[in-house]
């Protein structure tokens, strides 16, 4: 058995230099094997680096792209932002001026009404107080010529000396108790 493992060698024969024609068989092989791998396998990994580099440089173009984009929104929105911001304080100031402006027309409106509430009821106690000095004046009259009367003993039933005996005292009374002309004779 262990002569069929063995290989029949020639005598003379070296076993480490291979055969010539081994040595041309594994040219004409790898010279085969090369031209195979050059015409079929580089190409397909050469279209396949290309395709993924592409996939790759377009990634990253439009991740750059992107990324301005995103770069240009930021800016627009710090822009309105800043403009929202001046907007909202020009807003405030506004409402601010022109509530500022509605107080002072409220208390300006106010006072004017405080002013004609005054003036009327100034008016009407004038005009109360007067009707109040007719109507004293009338009755102290009416009870001054009375007692007059009974004093006198005479009567001052006539209208138009009892209005001058009335009007005398009333302005001697008005006076201070200062005598008029007519009562000192």
């Amino acid at each position: 058995m262990t002569a069929l493992l063995v290989p029949l060698q020639a005598e003379g024969e070296n076993p480490l230099i291979p055969h010539l024609s081994e040595v041309i068989a594994a040219i004409v092989f790898a010279l085969l094997l090369t031209f195979v791998i050059a015409r079929f396998v580089v190409p397909r990994f050469e279209a396949t680096y290309s395709e993924r580099t592409a996939a790759i440089q377009g990634g990253l173009e439009r991740a750059e792209k992107a990324q301005e984009a995103a770069d240009a929104a930021l800016r627009q929105y710090n822009e309105q932002l800043a403009e929202a911001r001046t907007e909202a304080a020009r807003i405030r100031e506004d409402a601010k001026t022109e509530g500022t402006q509605i107080l002072a027309e409220l208390r300006e409106q106010a006072q004017a009404e405080v002013a004609r509430i005054r003036a009327q009821g100034e008016a009407q106690l004038e005009a109360e107080r007067a009707s109040v000095m007719a109507q004293m004046r009338a009755e102290i009259g009416t009870l001054g010529t009375t007692l007059a009367s009974r004093i006198v003993g005479e009567s001052l039933e006539d209208d138009e000396r009892a209005r001058r005996t009335v009007d005398r005292f009333l302005a001697e009374l008005e006076g201070e108790g200062e005598p008029t002309p007519a009562s000192r004779s």
